[in-house]
């Protein structure tokens, strides 16, 4: 009988059945379902938005958090904030306590365009969970929390 170690070095990977590629796959089509409605008409890329998003609910927080709370590398965050500076659509302003830490919020011009996004955003998230009946979005909440839980165990017992 093989043990579980043989198993897994033989095992195939289905992509199919592979949940976190599925789960990849699922947020990359929502997150360009949403792209094509600001895209275009702001010049926004997906990880500009994702900045602002965050942004326009957590002013002030430093580069390094918003990469945390995106999920998203370091250079990702700091080319969409480079790029929102250029445009005038996100500030940098130095901490008052620490000179090292760098705080950024929306502009006016940001919060404006922030505040046009999110009604998309928002109706597009009702447009998917439409499909769901409120027990299965409840399932579905439950179970995204689970995983999260699961996943930042796992960087707990990596690092």
């Amino acid at each position: 009988m093989p043990s579980d170690a043989e198993t897994l070095e033989h095992a195939r990977l289905d992509l199919d059945r592979f949940l976190p590629y599925r789960l990849s796959v699922l947020t990359n089509r929502v997150s360009n379902a949403i792209a094509r409605h600001y895209s275009e008409r702001f010049g926004l890329s997906i990880p500009e938005w994702r900045v602002m998003a965050v942004l326009g609910q957590s002013p002030g927080l430093p580069a390094r958090e918003v990469a945390e709370r995106t999920a998203m590398d370091k250079v990702q965050v700091s080319r969409a904030v480079s790029s929102l500076v250029k445009s005038r659509r996100v500030l940098r302003d130095g901490d008052e306590a620490d000179g090292r830490v760098t705080r950024l919020s929306l502009t006016p011009r940001g919060r404006a365009i922030y505040d046009e996004i999110v009604p998309l955003a928002l109706h597009l998230e009702s447009v998917l969970l439409a499909a769901l009946a409120l027990g299965e979005r409840e399932t579905l909440s439950s179970l995204r929390e689970k995983l999260s839980s699961r996943i930042s165990g796992l960087h707990a017992i990596e690092a």
